[in-house]
């Protein structure tokens, strides 16, 4: 191989591995966003699941149950 041959596929090689880099970068930007993406909406399922868990407690109350208004 000649010094040129040589030096191209150096070249050709930090080229491929700049490109290589760049789209690890760009992987790990990526799954950090849905990382915290997936944080968000796991606490926002958490708080609905609370919010139901009181509504349906609610829910099993009979019209007997309730006092009747004060005007009565």
């Amino acid at each position: 191989m000649t010094r040129d041959s040589l030096d191209q596929r150096l070249i050709d090689l930090e080229i491929r591995l700049a490109h290589h880099e760049r789209m690890a970068e760009e992987v790990s930007d990526i799954l950090s966003a849905q990382a915290a993406a997936i944080d968000r909406l796991t606490a926002q399922i958490r708080h609905l699941r609370e919010r139901l868990g009181e509504a349906e407690a609610g829910w099993g109350r009979s019209p007997q149950d309730e006092k009747p208004p004060p005007h009565y």
